[in-house]
C-alpha cells in the first residue's frame, strides 16, 4: 500500500491528539506502519534553515546519510551559504536551492511540495517560530536548543504539532552522548536503586563566544553568536539554556512519561562575569561603553525542580565567568550515586562493596555500554561532539522517514524549555516557586519510558 503525504496528514489528523501523544501509537496503526517500511526505501527530502556553524554540522552529517536528499537550505549570511554550498558539493548535491533574500526568506522555502523535514539552526528568537510554520506546512520540524524562549511560545509548539499532526523533535544531542545513554541504562536496571536526586546545568565560560575581538564587540555587525546570544544576558536574568544538562535527566527521571516537572525555584547571583572580562580585556577597559552596560543576567544561576514522583534536580547556569566545560552530572539513589562528568567520573554503589569511597566509573561504563555505541561507534565518530551528533540526526532522519514520533518530541522541547521563563519569574519573584503547565494535558500518566534504538 502506498500513502501520499496528504493522505498520512488526514490519517493523522483523524487518530487525533492520542495519536501525537504517544511515540508508538501511530507505529500500531498497520497502514501506517506498512507505508513506513515502504519509506525506507525512498530518499527522504531535508531542507536547513540556519546554516552557521551548528547548522552546517547537522548539514554534513545528513549529507552522508543513506536515504535522504538535501532540497534546500537557508541563510541570511552570505557566507554561510557559500561555505554550505561547497560542503554539499563535495558530498555530492549539486542542485540544493538557497534562499537569502530577508529574514523571512525561510517562509518561501516552506512552500515547497518537495521537503519532509526540516533541521533549524537559527537564532534562539526565531526557535519557535520557525518550528510552529514548518508543521503548519505539513513538514517535520528538528529544532536546536533552546526551542522556546516563553510560556506561550511552549505552548505554541505543542499546539502546532497537535493541530497540524505533524511532530517537532528536539535537537538535544547531549541525550545520545556515550557516558549519558550508559548511565541511563544503569538507572533502567536499578544500579542506584531509587532514583530521588539530580544535578546538572551549563557551567562553561561563553566569554569569548559572546565577544569578537578586534575591535570587542557584540550585537548587530558583530559575527557567529556574538550577533545575538550576548543581548540574553544583557535583558533576561535566567537560565536561558536549560536543555543540554536537564535533557539526559528528564529522560532519566521518566519526565512526561509517568513523571512530570511540578515547580521550580531559581536563584541568581550578581551580575559581575561580563563586566570584569570587559574590563580586563586587551580592547576594552573600565572607560569602554560596554562597561557601563547594566548587564542582567545573574553569573550564576541555580534552579531546584521538584516533579510529582519527588524527585528533585539542580539545574545551574554558568556561563559568565572562567571555567572548564562541565554539564555537572549526578544522579543519586538509595543504592547509590555516580558523577559522570568529563575529567570526573565516579561512582559509589553500596552493595558493591565500596566501603565510603568512590571508585572509577570506567568499567561500568563499560558494562552499562548502550547498544546503539556498540552498533554505530564507528559511523558516530567525526560526526561532531564526541559522535552523539550522528545519533540526534539519525534519529530525527529516522522518525521522518518511519513517519512517527521522534524519541525526544514537541512535549520534551516545551518542558525543558519552560525552564526559562520559569526561572525568569522565580528570579523576578524573589525564588518564588513557579509551576510548570502541563504540556501533556494529563496524558504523562499513561506515556511509556523512552527506549533508545
Amino acid at each position: 500500500m502506498k500513502t501520499s503525504r496528504k493522505d498520512f496528514l488526514k490519517t493523522v489528523t483523524t487518530l487525533g491528539v492520542a495519536a501525537v501523544l504517544s511515540p508508538n501509537l501511530i507505529m500500531a496503526k498497520g497502514e501506517i506502519k506498512e507505508e513506513a517500511i515502504l519509506k525506507k526505501e525512498k530518499a527522504v527530502n531535508i531542507a536547513f534553515i540556519g546554516v552557521g556553524g551548528r547548522g552546517r554540522t547537522h548539514v554534513n552529517n545528513i549529507a552522508q546519510t543513506k536515504g535522504v536528499a538535501i532540497t534546500a537550505i537557508c541563510d541570511i549570511d552570505p557566507k554561510a551559504i557559500l561555505k554550505t554550498q561547497k560542503l554539499l558539493t563535495k558530498n555530492g548535491f549539486t542542485n540544493v536551492e538557497a534562499y537569502t533574500d530577508g529574514e523571512h526568506a525561510y517562509e518561501e522555502l516552506l512552500k515547497r511540495d518537495d521537503i519532509d523535514g526540516v533541521i533549524i539552526s537559527t537564532p534562539w528568537l526565531w526557535h519557535t517560530t520557525m518550528a510552529v510554520k514548518t508543521m503548519q506546512a505539513g513538514k517535520y520540524a528538528g529544532v536546536e536548543v533552546s526551542v522556546s524562549n516563553t510560556i506561550e511560545e511552549c505552548w505554541d509548539l505543542v499546539n502546532a504539532s497537535e493541530e497540524s499532526g505533524m511532530p517537532c523533535m528536539i535537537l538535544e544531542n547531549v541525550n545520545f552522548r556515550r557516558d549519558v545513554l550508559a548511565v541511563m541504562n544503569m538507572v533502567r536496571q536499578d544500579v542506584f536503586g531509587e532514583i530521588v536526586h539530580a544535578r546538572c546545568g551549563y557551567r562553561h565560560s561563553l566569554l569569548n563566544a559572546k565577544f569578537n575581538s578586534n575591535p570587542l564587540k557584540f550585537g548587530k555587525g558583530a559575527e557567529s553568536e556574538a550577533s545575538w546570544r550576548t543581548q540574553h544576558s544583557l535583558k533576561r536574568n535566567a537560565d536561558v539554556y536549560p536543555t543540554h544538562g536537564l535533557g539526559p535527566i528528564a529522560t532519566m527521571l521518566n519526565i512526561n512519561r509517568g513523571n512530570k516537572f511540578l515547580y521550580l525555584t531559581a536563584t541568581a547571583s550578581k551580575a559581575v562575569g561580563l563586566k570584569d572580562f570587559i574590563e580586563e580585556h586587551p580592547e576594552g577597559g573600565k572607560d569602554h561603553p560596554y562597561a557601563q552596560l547594566p548587564w542582567k543576567q545573574g553569573d550564576v544561576i541555580t534552579s531546584t525542580i521538584k516533579t510529582s514522583n519527588g524527585e528533585t534536580i539542580i539545574v545551574t547556569h554558568d556561563c559568565n565567568l572562567p571555567r572548564p566545560y562541565s554539564l555537572d552530572f549526578e544522579i543519586q539513589g538509595t543504592d547509590g550515586v555516580a558523577e559522570f562528568q568529563y575529567g570526573n567520573q565516579q561512582i559509589f554503589v553500596e552493595k558493591h562493596g565500596g566501603g565510603h569511597s568512590w571508585e572509577p566509573l570506567n568499567s561500568w561504563l563499560e558494562k552499562y555500554d548502550h547498544p546503539l555505541w556498540k552498533k554505530y561507534e564507528k559511523e558516530a565518530m567525526g560526526a561532531g561532539h564526541g559522535g552523539m551528533d550522528f545519533f540526534v540526526d539519525r534519529e530525527f532522519v529516522n522518525a521522518v522517514k518511519e513517519k512517527r514520533q521522534p524519541l525526544l518530541d514537541v512535549y520534551d522541547a516545551a518542558a525543558w524549555s519552560a525552564v526559562t521563563p520559569l526561572s525568569e519569574a522565580s528570579i523576578a519573584q524573589g525564588s518564588s516557586p513557579q509551576y510548570f503547565p502541563d504540556f501533556t494535558r494529563g496524558n504523562w500518566i499513561n506515556r511509556t519510558s523512552l527506549k533508545f534504538e
